[in-house]
């Protein structure tokens, strides 16, 4: 089954033409079945990007998906034009009195900033009160994560020397976890941050800890007490993704004068002119299909008992 957007959202015609099976709201109407309801609150500055990797993602699979872009209320974009942000996003003051089976909460590049300087912090908090009553599974993507696991844990976030930028192997660390069907032992993963969280203060929060590796430290967490997950990598990165960061920091770079890295182990021999090769987009698809596969098995079939 498809996943189900609007006709005329951008990513329509990019799953469309990348084989993904997609339906518009007529075509969804005539199924007399419940599609799941998947809310994506989108922090990350190019919307259109980013709803196209998560919607490649979690409409890969057999279940039918209805997707609902969600945005913080007052925050204004800078980088997405008003007109598709009026079309296709609600804010989330105009969402809360509604039931979703999931909910992905993205990224947002203020890793600098501390969490309560952040200017939409408060309505965030509210979001992730209100997922423990509108929400039967919330995943947190990297810095949605991080915020996540301080709001709830009380687990900080601490600011890297350097950026974690490149892709890295992690370890399997709980093979028999519902998320991590069908995958090997250790997978590569895209990361790109100037922070972390550090193994022992999960642990200590009492939160397991599914992929991690000794040099990247965790990456996907469990907080079964919250129904929620939080990777703190990039399994949803298009194969150029990391190019683009490595670009957008060299060109920076020729006014901020700071010194950029490559990218670890994501060009071919290191050759920032040679195709980099995607090799984590079967763990990806993995990933957010076991996701949606655990709340198919567990949400309830009335959208207004989900959390009682």
């Amino acid at each position: 089954m498809p996943i189900k957007i609007p006709a005329d959202l951008p990513a329509y015609d990019v799953l469309t033409n990348e084989g993904v099976m997609v339906m518009s709201e007529d075509q969804a109407a005539r199924q007399d079945i419940r599609p799941l309801r998947i809310g994506l609150l989108n922090l990350m500055p190019k919307k259109i990007q980013t709803e196209n990797q998560f919607a490649r993602l979690i409409g890969a699979g057999p279940l039918q998906i209805e997707l609902s872009l969600i945005r913080m209320s007052e925050h204004q974009t800078r980088n997405t034009a008003a007109e598709h942000m009026a079309e296709f996003y609600r804010p989330f003051q105009e969402v809360k009195d509604q039931k979703f089976d999931g909910l992905i909460i993205t990224g947002a590049p203020i890793e600098h900033l501390a969490f309560e300087d952040v200017t939409y912090w408060d309505e965030l908090c509210e979001v992730m009160d209100w997922t423990q009553t509108n929400v039967h599974s919330t995943f947190g993507v990297c810095w949605g994560g991080m915020a996540m696991l301080h709001h709830f844990h009380r687990v900080p976030k601490h600011i890297l020397s350097d950026k974690l930028f490149g892709c890295y192997r992690h370890a399997n660390l709980s093979p028999a976890s519902p998320y991590l069907r069908g995958f090997s032992d250790d997978c590569v993963v895209p990361v790109s941050r100037w922070t972390e969280v550090r193994a022992p203060e999960v642990e200590a929060a009492g939160l397991p800890i599914l992929l991690g590796s000794d040099v990247a430290g965790p990456c996907l967490i469990e907080d079964p007490a919250h129904r929620a997950i939080y990777i703190l990598n990039h399994f949803e990165y298009d194969s150029g993704t990391l190019r683009e960061e490595y670009e957008r920091d060299l060109s920076q770079n020729q006014i901020e004068g700071a010194e950029i890295q490559l990218p670890l182990n994501y060009f071919p021999d290191d050759n920032p002119n040679a195709t980099p090769q995607n090799r984590w987009r079967s763990h990806a698809h993995l990933l957010y299909g076991n996701w949606i596969n655990e709340i198919y098995q567990t949400t309830n079939f009335d959208l207004s008992k989900i959390g009682h």
